[in-house]
């Protein structure tokens, strides 16, 4: 059977500030959302939450990039909108930045990760949702999952993973796309995505016969905007077992936090923790950013779970260590790397404090304060 597996999320309001989503507001999303499903537009739906963002996972047989879908979800938001609203909720629809729906939800604020395949007799699907960071965040582990041996045994002892994978690469910038095949081009591949403030992965295949195997939101808020709205806060959906990575080896990467953009303000890099669901409510200095993986069993279009695949003791050491990293970088305060480069903080907030120095800087080889005092000096 062919279905679309579909998730778009959202930030339309925090509760409070920017750390967790309010009970009424998820309600009505649900709400609308299962209404479609009783109508028959949709095999099945859910809902997860990570942080202040909310996200929509739907079956469907209606394709990618769907009207009728990308409408439900658009729908959803703006009645949870009025909710937030309605409660004074931080930031109630910032991710909303248009104020109708044209079709598509792609650059008009949330999110989106969707994928088409034939289900197979065992469908295993892993939905990662990350708060307080951006796409690249994914950068890291799907090279690990589908690139690198040393995480993926498969690679090496699986028939159908072993010619590899093709990673296809969107500059975010430009919107140009590139496809790298690994191992081959594994270089090439690393030499792009090792620039996470320019490249993200946006989908993986496997060579061995075109299959989709993940999929990722690339959508940045803030070039959509023009200015600094929110962090992305991505989603990804990865497939897993019979030829694709098995649930282990997806979730291995996560075992050994790195270090994303985002955490307060969007301004900052921090380490990316893996949470149980009802952790994943970042409080400390708006962050770290944290990622939850939701397992899926899809049976005929319907969604059995999710399970809460970091609510797991064997993640408690990346917990910890996430935490120590945490303290390392809060260490630097407000000078780098703490803080985003300069061009990353193009796109926050700071240019419209830089805005009121502009005068005032000269050259200093024909410009000389000190001689301008000593001649006002003179003539007091």
């Amino acid at each position: 059977m062919k279905i679309t597996f579909s998730v778009i999320k959202a930030d339309i309001g925090g509760y409070v500030g920017h750390s967790a989503t309010h009970p009424e507001v998820v309600e009505k999303v649900k709400e609308v959302v299962k209404g479609e499903k009783e109508k028959g537009n949709l095999i099945d739906c859910g809902i997860l939450t990570c942080g202040d963002d909310i996200a929509i996972v739907m079956t469907h047989t209606h394709g990618v990039d769907s009207e009728l879908v990308h409408g439900i979800a658009w729908k959803a938001f703006e009645e949870g909108t009025k909710v937030a609203k309605k409660l004074k909720l931080y930031g109630a629809g910032q991710d909303l930045l248009s104020e109708a729906f044209s079709g598509n939800v792609k650059g008009l604020g949330p999110g989106v990760a969707e994928m088409e395949f034939e289900e197979r007799p065992s469908e295993p699907v892993i939905v990662f949702f990350a708060d307080k960071t951006s796409p690249s965040a994914w950068n890291l582990p799907l090279y690990e999952m589908f690139a690198d041996p040393m995480n993926t045994a498969g690679l090496v002892i699986d028939p159908k993973m072993h010619d590899g994978f093709t990673f296809e690469v969107l500059d975010v910038y430009t919107g140009k796309a590139v496809k790298l095949s690994t191992p081959a081009e594994l270089y090439d591949l690393l030499a792009l995505i090792g620039s996470v403030s320019k490249y993200v992965v946006k989908n993986v295949y496997r060579n061995f016969d075109g299959e989709i195997a993940a999929t990722a939101s690339t959508q940045r808020l803030s070039l959509i905007a023009g200015q600094y709205v929110g962090k992305d806060d991505p989603v990804m959906i990865v497939r897993s077992q019979s030829g694709f990575p098995a649930v282990g080896e997806i979730l291995e990467p996560f075992a050994r936090p790195w270090i994303v953009e985002g955490w307060m303000r969007g301004s900052h890099n921090g380490p990316l923790m893996p949470t149980s669901f009802k952790d994943a409510r970042p409080s400390r200095f708006d962050g770290p950013p944290r990622v939850i993986a939701a397992g899926y069993q899809v049976a005929e279009g319907k969604l059995i779970g999710p399970t809460d695949l970091f609510d797991d003791p064997a993640f408690d050491r990346a917990r910890q260590k996430a935490s120590e990293m945490a303290n390392i970088l809060r260490r630097q305060g407000i000078f780098e790397p703490h803080r985003l480069p300069a061009e990353e903080m193009e796109y926050t907030s700071l240019p419209k404090v830089l805005q009121k120095l502009e005068g005032r800087f000269y050259d200093t080889e024909t410009h000389s304060p000190g001689k301008e005092l000593i001649e006002k000096e003179d003539m007091d």
